[in-house]
């Protein structure tokens, strides 16, 4: 098995790695989510005078519409469709009318879901120079061969490994940095249950590593319910399926780049 592999499962299962890994998924849900006044108090005007028209176009404008139904994403992309569908806008108010107006605003102004929240935060954590050094922009990124992590959108890093590595992937990147004038790719998750979402994610990041001929060191900067011992699917692919892979927890990744 691939030792930063390894070591990754050794620090899940002997230290305090729950604790140390809130660090870089601080994963408290926000408060609730602000609803514009001026807009409220248009949904609840419509609502008073059940005018179902404007009523559905208002609540489109919120961030967070107040009931899940599969013809709502349409809605909001077009408009149109709206006064040309007057029979699921009916079947759509109707619900809204039996959960009562204090109900909608309470659907409407619910936390983000934490899996929402968790993209970004691998990259906070960087930025505040967990791994010994600060990220930096590309233009500065591509001046010297010295020591640097890229600070940048994924489809940024993207276009560089593109670019500069040979990274034909059609996935955007987490993690690119440059250690003792080598390249590391990578994509960081983390992976909160077993199943279903957390597969995908899990796939997204073998499929990264798996590309090939990079000019980079390819790792899967993974964390979570996959480094828990057992029969699980994860666990087996990480020890037998992808073993000779450098998978690792973001907690072991500086001991990582500064042996390379």
């Amino acid at each position: 098995m691939n030792k930063w592999t390894q070591l990754s499962i050794e620090y899940a299962n002997q230290r305090s790695y729950l604790d140390d890994l809130f660090a870089v998924y601080p994963t408290i849900p926000d408060g609730i989510r602000e609803i514009n006044e001026e807009i409220w108090d248009s949904v609840e005007k419509a609502f008073k005078k059940q005018n179902n028209d404007l009523l559905i176009r208002e609540l489109l404008k919120l961030n967070l519409f107040p009931i899940k139904d599969s013809y709502i994403a349409y809605l909001k992309r077009d408009k149109t469709a709206i006064g040309r569908n007057p029979r699921t806008i009916n079947r759509i108010c109707g619900r809204l009318y039996e959960m009562g107006i204090d109900k909608i605003y309470e659907q409407c102004s619910v936390p983000k879901e934490t899996n929402r929240q968790i993209g970004p935060m691998f990259k906070d954590w960087l930025r505040k120079k967990s791994l010994g050094i600060e990220p930096v922009g590309l233009e500065k990124f591509i001046a010297n061969k010295k020591d640097a992590i890229l600070d940048g959108s994924d489809k940024t890093m993207m276009d560089f490994a593109r670019e500069e590595l040979n990274y034909q992937h059609n996935k955007g990147l987490d993690f690119v940095a440059r250690f003792n004038r080598k390249y590391v790719i990578g994509e960081a998750k983390f992976l909160t249950d077993f199943g279903g979402h957390q597969n995908a994610q899990f796939a997204d990041a073998i499929n990264t590593i798996e590309t090939p001929n990079v000019k980079a060191e390819k790792i899967a900067i993974l964390d979570g319910v996959l480094y828990i011992k057992g029969n699980n699917k994860m666990y087996k692919a990480i020890t037998d399926t992808y073993k000779n892979h450098t998978i690792i927890s973001a907690l072991v990744l500086r001991e990582y780049l500064y042996q390379i």
